[in-house]
């Protein structure tokens, strides 16, 4: 612990060029309140409550920068359209005390679920649509290159604070990361340099799309979490390359597969059923039926990734935001005492839309997220924590576009 064990997370810092209040961060979860892939005034309150709440910044998640990149029905797709609501919900959270960013990808095999046949590294099928991905070519990766570009200078047009590049979760650069989803035989293709490539060109022109006044982060799978996916070896290597590369202010550290085992991510209880009957037909049917092996139950524990993350910030110079099940204050000063320099919360804040300003007013006591994942399959109709009262959930308003 050493140097960094009297960090105060509380504390003023910075992430890059931006200057935040607090060493918290609101984690990218799924809302599921955009409105014809626009934000509505639903997500904007639901923004506004956690920037409220405390956290130095609040993400946006996800936002598809290209209409075939949507890995869910009705997100935000980084258009000039959308520019207008992006700008409200901006001017909303600053207004709020805290800072913002956006959570951009592509969802790559991922968009399958949505009902488009999806591309990815390789041609592979996809469980959750039953058919099919596509390969995607050359001119394919210039052009998904483009897209993350000006999805991040609309941001920056539109006062966001922050970008995150989405690598982790089978998305499609987690799927040029994975051995098990790419095996192209290609320069982009094999080692995991050469599998690196295509996310690090992607990072690179954000980085240049964002300007200097934009902080850039990118979240990124330690171990995909299936048998012949990125293991934490290889994802300390493409770490360091991008590391190399000097265009992130901070790495966000994942785990996990939407595509293959999304509760590897979440730990804890899986809501089978419920999540069942978010889906349409075929799909409802299908998952009641394999719906154990995709999403089998693992033990939560507290700050469960952070056995792994130890690792990253042993191999790193750079900043690192640690993420995954954190529901103490204590666990939050160890981890910057280790040297995170952030800390991401997700369920806990669905729960507890003011849970830092309860613990910086002196009130150290857990958080009440009891980590039950009932949360989850609300994220295509509103996601919200299932326990709170309606009237107390961030979010809930009469819907309207912004």
């Amino acid at each position: 612990m050493g140097e960094h064990a009297t960090v105060d997370p509380f504390a003023p810092t910075t992430l890059g060029p931006v200057a935040l209040r607090n060493r918290f961060l609101k984690a990218a979860t799924f809302e599921g309140m955009a409105e014809r892939n626009l934000v509505s005034d639903r997500l904007i309150d639901f923004h506004r409550a956690m920037a409220a709440g405390g956290v130095g910044m609040t993400t946006i998640a996800y936002l598809a920068v290209s209409e075939d990149g949507q890995g869910a029905p009705n997100e935000i797709v980084v258009r000039p359209e959308a520019q207008p609501g992006l700008r409200r919900i901006a001017d909303a959270v600053h207004a709020a005390g805290a800072r913002i960013s956006a959570q951009i990808g592509h969802a790559g095999p991922v968009a399958a679920a949505t009902g488009r046949r999806g591309i990815a590294p390789s041609r592979q099928f996809s469980p959750m649509a039953l058919r099919f991905t596509r390969a995607i070519d050359e001119a394919g990766v210039a052009r998904v290159v483009r897209d993350f570009a000006a999805a991040a200078t609309l941001l920056q047009d539109a006062g966001f604070d922050a970008v995150e590049v989405h690598l982790g979760h089978s998305y499609l650069l987690s799927a040029f990361l994975s051995p098990r989803l790419n095996r192209r035989t290609d320069r982009y293709g094999g080692s995991i340099a050469n599998r690196a490539e295509v996310p690090r060109r992607v990072v690179r022109a954000v980085r240049e799309a964002a300007g200097p006044s934009m902080a850039v982060l990118a979240k990124m799978n330690m171990v995909d979490g299936f048998q012949g996916g990125l293991d934490v070896n290889e994802s300390i290597e493409a770490a360091r390359l991008l590391e190399s590369d000097g265009c992130l202010d901070a790495l966000e550290l994942s785990g996990g597969s939407s595509l293959r085992n999304p509760m590897f991510m979440f730990k804890g209880e899986a809501p089978i059923e419920e999540m069942a009957r978010a889906f349409p037909q075929p799909i409802r049917t299908a998952f009641r039926l394999m719906g154990k092996r995709f999403l089998p139950a693992y033990p939560y524990e507290e700050a469960y990734f952070l056995p792994l993350a130890r690792r990253f910030r042993a191999a790193l110079k750079m900043p690192l935001v640690l993420l995954g099940g954190v529901n103490r204050l204590d666990t939050v000063r160890g981890a910057v005492g280790e040297g995170f320099d952030f800390v991401a919360l997700g369920r806990s804040l669905l729960r507890e839309p003011d849970l830092i300003a309860r613990w910086q007013r002196g009130d150290a006591s857990d958080a009440t997220c009891i980590h039950c994942n009932r949360c989850i399959p609300t994220i295509y109709r509103g996601t919200h924590c299932v326990l709170l009262p309606e009237a107390d959930r961030p979010g809930h308003r009469t819907r309207s576009t912004a």
